[in-house]
């Protein structure tokens, strides 16, 4: 079978297709998101989410000024209100929950107790702190909402990376994230069956794109061209499709990143399976973060986007032919030479063996125990050692 004929996975894209989601690995990064959002941070479309990102920039504008020059501002009418006024700005700007606590935090304030605070005691203790403090150079974010809005306090060098820049970055290949092109909104696994169905509708409760006051991330698929890299078991081809995921922060609250990877399927709470050659980059919002954009993150985008997955599916082939193991013991010493001890390495064949009908002889076949054995770990780190250790492993051989 040629490389062509591996690669050409379009009889899929008119339907449902088979997967094996137990194998590889489950990132759970976008479920966290799904989760965590309200529905007026989900939206349909890139358009839209460009448009409410784009706009809020516009009405948006930073400066540089001396933090003692920053006066606070409380009414004991209104418990619940604080405001600040800025140097040369003689209209007050009201705190954001996040930019109050980068104030709190610069002038190494409690801010999750100063919250607690009646809005009148806060402010003293917020103003006594500015002026005590150090003086020092920070840089403002600030947003007329109909009302002006103090939304981010950093140092004067952050280099800002907008979220609307994102997004546009997004757009150029992905188009509406809808269908427009081969880039999209994901489909659904279906459990009882381990069918995955490409085409779903994009509603508040399926889509993968979101924007808060404070980040943007973006999940989209390729996920109407699957790639057949092998066969599974049973004979049946064993299929993945691309996928990345990509965030920001405007004011501070994380770096810019962009995580690319094959994957087997998305189920209905945006909990990503199968995941295999998992890549990602990220930039912090240093001083020439702006630059590091245009030259890394968004070439890297288009790159991820037209490049081919032939080098992914030989990858893989080149793991499934390297035959490392043919006894017990070849295997007990294959994995006890790279680090496993007893218990793992015995745990590692049984689930081979479990999930396969024989033993693991191949380096693949060592790679996909591996895995499965991380996915069942309660523990972060332990989890992301055995699957770094698994990536190590696959790259020997790639």
């Amino acid at each position: 079978m040629t490389n062509v004929e591996v690669l050409d996975a379009g009889r899929y894209s008119a339907g449902c297709y088979k997967v094996d989601a137990s194998r590889g690995q489950r990132i759970g990064r976008v479920s966290s998101e799904w989760f965590s959002r309200p529905d007026d941070e989900r939206f349909l479309s890139l358009s839209d989410l460009f448009e409410a990102v784009q706009t809020r920039a516009e009405r948006s504008r930073t400066r540089t000024v001396e933090s003692a020059d920053v006066r606070v501002e409380a009414s004991r009418e209104d418990p619940e209100r604080l405001s600040m006024i800025l140097p040369g700005k003689p209209a007050p700007v009201t705190p954001t929950h996040w930019s109050f606590g980068q104030l709190a935090s610069l002038v190494g304030a409690p801010a999750a107790y100063l919250r607690q605070l009646p809005a009148a005691l806060a402010g003293i203790n917020l103003q006594y702190g500015l002026s005590t403090h150090r003086a020092e150079q920070v840089k403002t974010l600030e947003t007329d909402n109909g009302r002006m809005e103090l939304r981010a306090v950093t140092g004067p060098d952050y280099g800002r990376i907008y979220d609307h820049e994102l997004v546009s970055a997004v757009q150029r290949i992905a188009g509406n994230g809808t269908g427009d092109t081969r880039w999209k909104v994901p489909g659904v696994l279906d459990w009882s069956t381990g069918v995955y169905n490409p085409r779903v509708d994009v509603t508040r409760d399926t889509t993968t794109l979101y924007a808060s006051d404070r980040d943007v991330f973006l999940f989209l698929v390729d996920d109407l061209n699957p790639i057949e890299a092998g066969r599974l078991p049973d004979g049946s081809p064993d299929l993945y499709f691309r996928g990345f995921y990509t965030w920001n922060s405007e004011v501070g609250a994380k770096t810019l990143g962009m995580a690319s990877f094959f994957l087997r399927a998305v189920c209905q709470n945006r909990c990503l399976w199968g995941v295999e050659d998992f890549q990602e980059i990220t930039i912090r919002h240093s001083k020439y973060a702006a630059s590091r954009f245009a030259h890394e993150a968004a070439p890297a985008l288009t790159r991820f986007a037209d490049s081919s997955p032939a080098p992914f599916v030989n990858g893989i082939r080149a793991a499934r032919a390297a035959i490392v193991a043919r006894t017990d013991d070849d295997r007990a010493d294959f994995l006890r030479k790279r680090g496993f001890g007893r218990t793992e390495t015995a745990k590692i064949i049984e689930t081979v063996l479990a999930e396969e009908g024989r033993p693991p002889e191949s380096v693949f076949d060592f790679v996909q125990g591996i895995t499965a054995i991380a996915r069942d770990k309660p523990h972060q780190d332990a989890r992301l050692d055995l699957e770094a250790r698994a990536k190590k492993l696959l790259d020997s051989v790639i």
